[in-house]
C-alpha cells in the first residue's frame, strides 16, 4: 500500500501528515522555511483527509480529542507508552514520573521520557501534556515554545472580571 504526504499549515508551522488506508503513520510540524511551495497539494489524499480536517478543528479550538485510525511505527514498548498519553486529558498535564507510575514501573521514567521523544504522531498523541516534575516544560521534539503553545492552547487563561 502507498503511504501518502500532505502538509497543513497551522499556527505552529506546517503539519507534514503521512499514512495511507491503515492509519495516521506521523505527523510532526516544521517550521515555514523546511517545505516549499511545491509541497503543498491541491487535493488531500483521501487516506489523510480526516487528519487534516480533525487537526483544523483541534486548532480552532472545535476538538479535544482525536478519532482517527493511527498505525505509528515503534516497539512494543513505544507503543504502549504512547497509548498511555492518550488517557491524559485535554487541557491537563501529568509529570514523565506520573507517566511511569501509570505504565506500572517508577524506575522506567528515563525509557518512558525517551519513548515520549520518539512519538511520530505529534498532537495527536499529546506527549506536549508530559512535563517535568516540577512543572517545567522539558523535553518536546518540536521545541519547548511549540510545546508552551500547545499547552496554552488547551488551557487558555481566563480573563478574571475586576469586579
Amino acid at each position: 500500500m502507498q503511504t501518502e504526504t500532505t502538509y497543513y499549515k497551522t499556527p505552529i508551522g506546517i503539519a507534514k501528515i503521512v499514512g495511507d488506508f491503515n492509519g495516521i503513520q506521523a505527523v510532526s510540524v516544521l517550521d515555514d522555511t523546511e517545505v516549499s511551495e511545491d509541497n503543498f497539494k491541491e487535493k488531500i489524499p483521501d487516506c489523510l483527509q480526516d487528519c487534516v480536517q480533525q487537526l483544523k478543528e483541534y486548532f480552532n479550538g472545535e476538538r479535544a480529542s482525536f478519532n482517527l485510525t493511527v498505525n505509528p511505527k515503534g516497539t512494543a514498548f513505544q507503543k504502549k507508552v504512547w497509548k498511555a498519553l492518550l488517557k491524559i486529558p485535554y487541557g491537563t498535564t501529568r509529570s514523565y514520573l506520573e507517566q511511569s507510575k501509570a505504565l506500572g514501573d517508577v524506575k522506567a521514567i528515563r525509557a518512558v521520557a525517551t519513548a515520549n521523544g520518539k512519538n511520530p504522531l505529534w498532537i495527536v498523541i499529546p506527549c506536549h501534556r508530559v512535563i517535568g516534575s516540577d512543572g517545567s516544560l522539558t523535553g518536546y521534539a518540536g521545541g519547548i515554545w511549540r510545546k508552551k503553545w500547545l499547552l496554552a492552547h488547551e488551557n487558555p487563561v481566563k480573563q478574571q472580571s475586576l469586579f
